[in-house]
């Protein structure tokens, strides 16, 4: 058994949600290797499988209509629901802020908000986005979404060299004046506060490290301790727990400028049109000649409890 991230590599819940569906129906997903796409995963997905489910999107909306029978398949799960304030220059095929947070609102009503975190993320600040912006747009959002989520999980921009447009990264003294100004809106709605995969430490700040794949919160969901290890194939500072992704880079077709999971937007484009929601693969079909490996994890809930 495992917690199955969906996904970090794409957003399976914006684009790919009838393909979902039909996998979690079927009972089964392949999954290409990043590194080596002849070779295919086989993960099975049902509940003797999986304990957890870990959603990531920056649009959910189209999973709404599918949250009963989620609920109905028994296994726990929360989302991730990211939402900045950039605008097409930064996020070409993102539907209008006033839209998301409806729908964040919406998902919040439907399973509580314990089981949907607010991700801000990446922070960029630049000369179209300066600190007085962030400020602002923070405390709109907080007013907002402090109702509805259990945190917000803060991160700052990172400069990949392969993507078209360049970053600059965050300087130490923004760091803090991002996290000051954060903590003071965030203060009177009692919302915590918490970083992704960051090296600086902003607790004089109030705001602690944390995790999106946070043992502590499925923990909660699942009502049973698990171990508290991280996982080895995500970054340093990063501390979530192990879990599989059944997601696949360069099929994301949003567009946004700082997305590390698309190289190219043109492959991404180009996959998305080998898309099938029958398929077990999220883009096109089973080849010949691929090698199809059996994945499994050993449950963290089961183990543990063995140990008691």
């Amino acid at each position: 058994m495992m917690i199955v991230s969906v996904s970090r590599r794409t957003d399976i819940p914006a684009l790919y949600t009838p393909w979902l569906m039909n996998r979690l129906r079927e009972g089964f997903v392949l999954v290409p290797n990043p590194r080596n796409p002849h070779k295919l995963s086989r993960i099975q997905l049902n509940p003797d499988t999986v304990d957890c489910m870990a959603f990531w999107s920056k649009n959910p909306s189209p999973m709404l209509a599918h949250l009963q029978e989620l609920e109905d398949w028994g296994v726990p799960f929360y989302f991730t629901f990211t939402l900045t304030p950039y605008g097409p220059e930064l996020e070409p095929r993102i539907p209008s802020k006033k839209q998301l947070l409806d729908t964040f609102r919406q998902l919040s009503d439907a399973l509580g908000p314990e089981r949907v975190d607010w991700r801000y993320d990446p922070i960029i600040v630049d000369p179209d986005h300066p600190l007085s912006y962030h400020l602002e747009r923070f405390a709109e959002y907080c007013a907002a979404l402090a109702p509805c989520t259990s945190r917000c999980i803060l991160s700052f921009v990172d400069d990949y060299t392969y993507l078209p447009r360049r970053f600059s990264p965050m300087q130490p003294f923004q760091i803090r004046e991002i996290a000051a100004g954060f903590s003071r809106i965030a203060a009177p709605y009692g919302l915590p506060l918490f970083t992704c995969c960051e090296e600086a430490d902003l607790s004089s700040f109030g705001i602690r490290h944390g995790a999106c794949i946070d043992p502590l919160k499925i923990q909660r969901l699942l009502g049973s301790p698990i171990p508290f290890r991280k996982d080895p194939g995500q970054r340093e500072h990063c501390g979530c727990i192990p879990s599989v992704d059944i997601g696949t880079y360069d099929t994301c077709t949003a567009g946004c400028a700082y997305c590390y999971a698309t190289h190219r937007i043109q492959t991404a484009l180009v996959r998305a049109g080998a898309h099938n929601p029958a398929s077990p693969l999220l883009t096109g079909w089973p080849e010949e000649g691929q090698e199809i490996t059996e994945r499994s994890m050993p449950s963290l809930v089961y183990r543990q409890l063995r140990f008691d």
